[in-house]
């Protein structure tokens, strides 16, 4: 399968976003797709031996729209330029049938003043209202700045379908195409008792408003990749890149691989690197969210983008192009941006029959009026009225320009949410459970104890504490990293071990010397019946005292025992705390035992610990929680939390954890602060509130407009809707969606902690 990116062209409502999904979707060897209205994107997932990409584009062309495929480093590089230009080539489109339009419909305006108020006006010169006059003017407005209405109408009817272009085009056609039968022949309508009135006017302003709409619309939705064009501007425009002893400035497309890079004070790193000379602090705020400059060294990773501050350095080029670490961003949040949500489905399904209903009760409305009155004035008001009030393009808005904007503001505060239903899942969640390791804690356990059993004679701790690192060097799990580095800062020399072997959950064990060398848990000693009686005292007091305890036996038989201790994060506290008040049951697991979990449970304030929990049991124990009925997030960063990550409603990665773990989750929180959930759990809210107040706006202009357009409080208070009143709340109602989204820019993450 692959998986392909599509810019979409031509789109002016839900509906035509749903034709374009249905088109797609007609294509042989097409697994999946998602079109995204807003974000103007449509995501396809195709079997490559039945079909292809311009396969899928033929298709998009032949349901009348066009579509380009946005390549990885199109995505990371140009396409911003390109889409903000071709948006800006659209307003200035707009633009110039807007102002023609608003001109002439000023004229005509003023000119029906007096018919329309029924009030004498003699300032206004009676020719203004001469219906050929009016049609003359009328008439440019009608066929060229409204063009687009009708050419998206006639492609859906191509397609025996119906969109928001139909809508309009059906409405102000009806006004100007009865306005002609008065305009040539008034004497049909004098005899039979009628006045020959015209609604030119009515066509111009409708058309007008729309415009002004479509406009503004446009506008803001440029606004809603904000976000996007911000981590662009991060990046570096050149790199000063050391060759041949010299130091020349190139720009950032010619850095290669392995290139040692210069980079001064205040000067932002052009690529991801590993410094070799140097020392400095660096700024990595805008794509970790850390506001406190970090300190680096030679061995350390930088980050292409970030901004240097104290030092000089040298670096070496590790990810270039489309790897690097901004880049890799920016892909995960403009695939998020074009990400449907489940609550987006509402309104799919909304607009796939809103349309032609609303064309079938507007020929209701027309016939019931002209049955009921014989008036075919007040049947034509009520009929372009419903037409235009009822366009479901604020629907089609009201969830997508949220999500762009929530997952837009996600990367601002260093949180990588990687899909829209994530963005929705969050806000649902009942219970947080953490994995100790890495989370709450460092992840950078150290051996703070080690005793052992014939003590120091003929340097007895460094041969065990040989065999012992000799073994764990071939682990990658952390505890295994602390007794390596502890062996190393004793200067004491490995050798390589046969047969290693790790067991889940217990321990290690493998030959050194022809020695059997076990390292692991109490409990994995009394599996294997080693007796652990001698150092059962020291085990009693590391535990009492929350460090971990690796018991070492030799052949059989116990002969050391290390105390290890993994500080706990500065902010794990101030994050929980903030988690609990936010009303979320928060739960620590870990392999540790129960006596050393709850030591750090109650150090940093959770209640609920699930402890002695092994790797292959952590997506279980999630899954049990869940079986309570929560809603869960899982938040770890190691390999063996990957299965309990995918088994969680929303498993969040930190970002500083392996990349299994960070492909594993829904979301990544860069810098590894738990405060990073806080704030993605309150961006969620925020965004779902958003959204809601957005179906509000929409459904309220369509469900309460269409009865009153209809004239439903005709007969009651003698009100009909002025079609020009409809086709002003009808655009009102796209940009009031568009506006009230954009809110979501001014987000902080409140301070709960």
């Amino acid at each position: 399968m692959e998986d392909t990116t599509l810019k979409l062209r031509g789109m002016s409502c839900a509906s035509c976003a749903n034709n374009i999904e249905e088109a797609i979707r007609s294509v042989p060897g097409v697994e999946a797709c998602s079109v995204n209205f807003g974000a103007e994107q449509a995501t396809v997932q195709y079997n490559p031996r039945q079909t292809n990409l311009e396969g899928i584009q033929q298709a998009i062309e032949e349901a009348g729209y066009s579509a380009y495929s946005l390549q990885e480093q199109e995505m990371i590089t140009g396409e911003t330029d390109a889409e903000q230009a071709a948006r800006q080539a659209e307003s200035r489109k707009l633009k110039r049938r807007l102002i023609f339009g608003g001109v002439i419909t000023t004229i005509l305006v003023i000119g029906g003043l007096p018919m329309m108020t029924g009030v004498h006006m003699p300032w206004i010169p009676a020719w203004l209202h001469n219906p050929v006059l009016q049609l003359v003017l009328t008439a440019p407005i009608q066929f060229w700045s409204g063009e687009s209405f009708y050419e998206g109408a006639w492609k859906a009817f191509k397609r025996h379908t119906a969109t928001m272009d139909t809508l309009v085009a059906l409405g102000t056609s009806a006004a100007f195409f009865y306005s002609l039968f008065p305009t040539f022949f008034p004497e049909f309508f004098l005899n039979q008792g009628l006045s020959p009135d015209v609604y030119y006017e009515i066509s111009a302003v409708v058309i007008t408003l729309i415009l002004l709409g479509r406009l503004l619309e446009n506008r803001a939705k440029g606004q809603t990749s904000e976000a996007i064009r911000k981590l662009m501007g991060l990046q570096a425009k050149t790199a000063r890149v050391i060759r041949n002893g010299q130091e020349i400035d190139i720009p950032i497309a010619e850095v290669e691989l392995g290139d040692v890079i210069l980079v001064r004070p205040g000067e932002k790193i052009p690529v991801d690197g590993e410094i070799v000379d140097g020392l400095s602090t660096i700024d990595e705020a805008m794509v970790t969210g850390e506001s406190v400059p970090v300190q680096k060294q030679p061995g350390d990773e930088v980050i292409g983008a970030t901004i240097n501050k104290t030092g000089s350095f040298k670096f070496r080029a590790t990810r270039i192009g489309k790897d690097t670490f901004l880049a890799q961003i920016v892909k995960l949040v403009q695939q998020a941006q074009g990400s449907k949500a489940p609550i987006q489905k509402l309104a799919d399904q909304v607009t796939g029959w809103f349309v032609p209903v609303v064309i079938a009760f507007a020929i209701a409305t027309f016939i019931f009026w002209y049955n009921i009155m014989g008036n075919v004035t007040m049947a034509l008001i009520t009929t372009v009225g419903v037409l235009i009030i009822a366009c479901p393009c604020a629907l089609g808005l009201a969830t997508p320009t949220s999500i762009m904007v929530g997952t837009g503001k996600g990367a601002e505060n260093g949180i990588l949410i990687k899909g829209a239903e994530s963005l929705e899942q969050a806000h649902k969640l009942q219970t947080i459970v953490l994995d100790k390791t890495g989370t709450i804690t460092q992840g950078k356990p150290t051996v703070t104890d080690f005793v052992t059993v014939n003590g120091t004679a003929d340097s007895n701790e460094f041969k065990l504490l040989r065999l012992a690192a000799s073994v764990e060097r071939n682990s990658e799990h952390p505890l295994a990293e602390a007794v390596v580095q502890y062996a190393q800062s004793q200067n004491v020399e490995l050798t390589d071990a046969q047969e290693f072997e790790a067991i889940a959950g217990s321990g290690v064990k493998g030959f050194v010397s022809e020695q059997l060398v076990q390292i692991g848990t109490h409990r994995w000693m009394n599996e294997l019946g080693i007796d652990t009686s001698s150092l059962q005292q020291q085990w009693d007091r590391l535990e009492y005292i929350g460090k971990t305890a690796i018991w070492i036996a030799v052949d059989g038989k116990v002969e050391g025992i290390m105390g290890i201790a993994d500080a706990v994060k500065p902010s794990s506290v101030n994050a929980i705390r903030a988690m609990q008040k936010l009303g979320l049951e928060v739960v620590m697991l870990t392999g540790d035992n129960r006596r050393t979990a709850e030591v750090i449970a109650q150090e940093v304030g959770i209640k609920r610990v699930l402890a002695e929990v092994r790797p292959d049991q952590k997506a279980a124990t999630v899954e049990k929680i869940q079986s309570e009925g929560k809603i869960v997030a899982m938040v770890g960063d190691g390999i063996n939390d990957a299965p309990a990550l995918a088994q969680a409603d929303v498993g969040m990665a930190i970002g500083t954890g392996t990349d299994v773990a960070i492909a594993a989750s829904d979301i990544t929180l860069i810098s590894g602060d738990l405060q990073g959930i806080v704030t993605a759990i309150q961006l969620s809210r925020a965004t779902i509130r958003n959204i809601r107040q957005n179906l509000f706006f929409a459904f309220i202009y369509n469900v309460a407009g269409i009865p009153i357009a209809a004239g439903i409080l005709y007969p009651i208070f003698g009100w009909l809707l002025s079609p020009i009143i409809a086709g002003a709340a009808m655009a009102f109602s796209s940009v009031s969606v568009v506006t009230n989204a954009l809110r979501l820019r001014n987000f902080k993450p409140k301070t709960l902690g």
